[in-house]
């Protein structure tokens, strides 16, 4: 029996992703501010997921809504790192241009941080919380290149200013790791916790 499974994310991407491995799912997105000191990239995102698994899942508890049997909570962050640095959704134009300026024609990571909240039917809670990493590696881009695809507006909601499955796809050099971990969510190692679950 598959638990029942609550997306603490508004997230376009992670919603189609799920979607794609055949999980069902409702979404409540986290609200709450998001807090990290000076983790690094790695523990920062395992942060941040966690913060988003928790708000939705003590509002479940404290509106009484949780649902009939076992429940998961799946909160996710994603940064783009360059040299430890992290690059969150650019501010504005002048900052998309600024960071894949940085980034373009060279390598960087990609981490995903995922917290899973489980709550169990008959009682107690586990929570699991890890994070994916992705290498990726870009052409060069010229000035011109950067602003045609920053005139695209594609940048501007995405850790890093770029999508992998968008237009930004040509600059794409190469990748090691899982290329879904890029997109908002490594759903190759969420369905492998699932089917672990179900046996």
């Amino acid at each position: 029996m598959k638990p029942n499974i609550i997306l603490a994310s508004g997230s376009p991407r992670r919603k189609d992703l799920l979607t794609q491995i055949g999980v069902e799912f409702e979404v409540c997105p986290a609200r709450g501010e998001e807090k990290i000191g000076n983790e690094s990239p790695e523990e920062a995102v395992k942060l941040l997921a966690s913060q988003k698994a928790q708000e939705v899942y003590l509002s479940y508890i404290a509106e009484g809504k949780l649902p009939q049997g076992d429940t998961w909570f799946i909160g996710a962050d994603t940064v783009v790192a360059y040299q430890n640095r992290i690059l969150g959704k650019p501010k504005d134009e002048d900052d998309a241009f600024k960071m894949l300026h940085m980034i373009q024609g060279k390598g960087h990571q990609v981490h995903t941080g995922v917290c899973i909240i489980e709550v169990r039917d008959g009682g107690g809670v586990k929570m699991e919380n890890f994070c994916e990493t992705t290498q990726v590696n870009l052409y060069s881009m010229t000035e011109e290149e950067i602003w045609e695809y920053i005139r695209t507006k594609e940048p501007m909601d995405k850790a890093g200013a770029y999508g992998i499955q968008g237009f930004f796809a040509q600059y794409i050099k190469g990748i090691s790791g899982d290329y879904n971990n890029v997109v908002g969510l490594p759903v190759g190692r969420i369905g492998k916790l699932l089917r672990e679950y179900e046996r």
